[in-house]
């Protein structure tokens, strides 16, 4: 089958199902029917698993009937019936059901595919306390390993040591476990999770007590981020006996620590919920998680049986994708989460800033304010430091430094930004000093061409930066870095003499994109004062430009960035995907084009402009990551590996060569450009 750009399954996701049945209490035939349903559900979804709950066929609380020989007849004729009628579906179905074997009742997770039963896991832990009696019935599956099951004339491997793996999905090996297994100090899942299991289905019954969903969902969240795993956890819902318990259904899919999809609790009605998982995020996660590793060579080496078959997943069309994908990978899209990550940004930035002042034994810095986004953001952080160090704000030495191309917004922006947060302010102009040294340089500009090369706009960078760290020597200060990790992934600042240098750089792990939504959340907030915030929402409106080249028209400067880079949205989501997972850009492109294709779906961060809620289509996604892919793989690494001191803000959000990002300077993009061409 050939695979297609647009299939989910062709870039690692698998769609996976969980479902809270209505069942009826002893009645097989009844639970059969129900959970036959929820698989055709599933496969109408194009699922390649559905998670049942713990005794689905017979109903969890049914007590001594779990002894009665009809009933656990009549449940192995319901399971008989369930694998046949599976023959045309194509998810893995895993259901619980009582199972007999040696003479003992087993509380067991069936696992059938396509017609074929392809194994039988038994419950390990049995609880036998509060509300729980499972030894009154069941015996443990502690030590059944490497055993043989029949049920209904289907023979399987039975045992908890059993790993279900999709021949034509190389990141798809199942897991599974058993309600009570989870709550252990170490669960059969993370065993199995040791051994390559990257989905581990827990098949249970837990019912409802006041406060036990949240730690629950807790359990499972922390569960799922430690193992690394894609965790599917069903639960007991509607039809369970009430006779001393009460379930609420609580069917939950978790990836790494995240909820991607819950059902919810209590409804009256099945309940099934959808999600694709990123299996190919997992083993890159484990890949680059050395003490996985560690802990695999330490606490590994369990045998496990890999049970084979072919899932025969759709790579071929496109089934949408049950995810969540945020246009802002570096910026939360709720208020609540947004104003955490803003609070502890700017304390990491500021706190970074008071120890190297601190350990510099300097009570001053000096900064260039632009009247731009970077230099705006730096400025407000080195209030934050002062104000907490008790340091007066006059000891932040700001200057504006105007040259050829500044315009009268920016640099009254800059004079306004200053004078509202109570720095020392002062002005410069650098068009003398800049036209001394294109003069010396014999170059046209200096004899009125227009000529507006690097050399043209560099000189003016390295006339700011040589006078800033001269300021810094004469009033015992450091300098105050602005360049932000967007630019740096992009090369798009002056080497040595510009942005790319500084004594202390607090923005170089911060991405354009966030620097946007700190300052938009700091005028929002009134952070610095009803005076300073007017001035913020001026800075966050006027266009992105370096100013290097005259020829404003209006408002608008003769160069903006984006129209050389690219637009900052959409490089800051190449950036995170292509360092923090190491995705390939087909899969960027995918994950980019489906977060980015619709302006009306999905959500935005608060307090962004209409104006900004923008769409872009597939070519236009392509080109800019190509223009990434060149720009980040072969031009600018060298910039990188000298980089200043700065702190490391977020996940994946710093390219410093002592950090997260040691590349050679002289590499080729020649991969991933040839993956590029993947991209339609």
């Amino acid at each position: 089958m050939t695979a297609s750009f647009y299939s989910a399954y062709a870039h690692g996701f698998v769609r996976a199902c969980v479902g809270a049945l209505a069942v009826r209490v002893a009645d097989p035939a009844f639970n059969l029917a129900r959970s036959l349903e929820m698989a055709r559900a599933a496969h109408a979804k194009s699922a390649a698993i559905v998670v049942l709950p713990e005794l689905g066929l017979s109903a969890y609380a049914i007590d001594d009937l779990l002894h009665q020989t009809a009933l656990l007849e009549a449940v192995e004729r319901a399971a008989g019936d369930l694998i046949a009628g599976t023959a045309d579906l194509m998810p893995v179905v895993v259901a619980g059901a009582p199972l007999r074997w040696n003479g003992r009742l087993y509380n067991c997770a069936l696992v059938v595919h396509r017609g074929r039963l392809l194994g039988v896991v038994p419950k390990t832990y049995l609880p036998n306390y509060r509300e729980f009696y499972e030894r009154r019935h069941f015996a443990s599956g502690a030590f059944v390993s490497g055993e043989e099951i029949e049920v209904a004339g289907h023979s399987a491997p039975f045992g908890t040591d059993l790993l279900f793996c999709a021949s034509d999905l190389p990141h798809f090996t199942l897991g599974v476990e058993i309600c009570e297994d989870v709550w252990v100090p170490i669960p059969p899942s993370t065993r199995a999770a040791l051994a390559g299991a990257t989905i581990i289905a827990n098949v249970s019954a837990s019912n409802a007590l006041v406060g036990k969903s949240s730690y629950r969902d807790m359990l499972c969240e922390a569960h799922s981020a430690r193992c690394l795993v894609a965790y599917l956890y069903s639960a007991a819902g509607p039809g369970e006996s009430t006779t001393d318990l009460a379930w609420d259904g609580q069917a939950s899919i978790y990836e790494n620590g995240v909820k991607l999809a819950e059902a919810p609790r209590f409804a009256e009605e099945p309940q099934l919920v959808t999600a694709d998982v990123d299996l190919e995020r997992m083993t890159a996660e484990r890949m680059r998680t050395m003490t996985w590793g560690d802990c695999v060579d330490i606490e590994g080496g369990a045998p496990f049986r890999a049970i084979e078959f072919e899932l025969g997943a759709p790579l071929d069309r496109d089934i949408g994708l049950e995810r969540t994908i945020a246009r802002f990978p570096y910026v939360p899209d709720d208020d609540s989460r947004l104003a955490e990550l803003c609070f502890e940004a700017f304390n990491i930035q500021a706190h970074g800033l008071r120890q190297r002042l601190e350990g510099a034994k300097v009570r001053k810095i000096v900064i260039g304010v632009s009247g731009g986004l970077d230099s705006t953001q730096a400025l407000l952080v080195a209030c934050t430091a002062f104000d907490q160090l008790k340091l007066p704000r006059e000891n932040i030495l700001a200057y504006t430094l105007p040259a050829f191309a500044t315009s009268s917004t920016t640099k009254t922006n800059a004079w306004k930004l200053m004078k509202a947060l109570g720095v020392s302010a002062a002005e410069i102009d650098m068009t003398p000093a800049c036209r001394q040294m294109l003069q010396d340089l014999d170059h046209p500009a200096a004899r009125g061409e227009a000529v507006y090369d690097a050399t043209y706009e560099n000189v003016q960078a390295g006339a700011r930066t040589s006078l800033l760290f001269r300021l810094a020597n004469q009033n015992n200060a450091i300098v105050l870095g602005t360049g932000d990790l967007s630019e740096l992934a992009l090369g798009w600042c002056t080497y040595g003499v510009g942005d790319q240098m500084s004594h202390y750089n607090v923005n170089a792990s911060v991405s354009k994109t966030l620097i946007q939504h700190l300052i938009r959340w700091c005028a929002a907030d009134r952070r610095f004062g009803a005076e300073v915030a007017p001035v913020l929402e001026a800075i966050l409106s006027t266009e992105i430009s370096p100013e290097l080249v005259p020829g404003h028209k209006g408002d608008v400067p003769a160069q903006l960035t984006e129209d050389f880079v690219g637009p900052y949205a959409l490089q800051d989501f190449n950036l995170y995907y292509t360092t923090r997972y190491g995705f390939t850009p087909a899969k960027v492109a995918f994950l980019s084009w489906r977060a980015w294709r619709d302006a009306g779906q999905g959500g935005w961060p608060p307090n962004i402009s209409a104006d900004k809620k923008v769409a872009y289509d597939l070519p236009t996604i392509k080109k800019w990551l190509g223009v990434f892919l060149k720009r980040f793989f072969e031009t600018s690494q060298f910039k990188r590996s000298a980089l200043p001191n700065g702190p490391k803000v977020s996940s994946g959000g710093s390219l410093s060569p002592r950090g997260d990002w040691r590349a050679p300077s002289d590499s080729s993009a020649a991969a991933w450009l040839a993956d590029l061409d993947r991209i339609p």
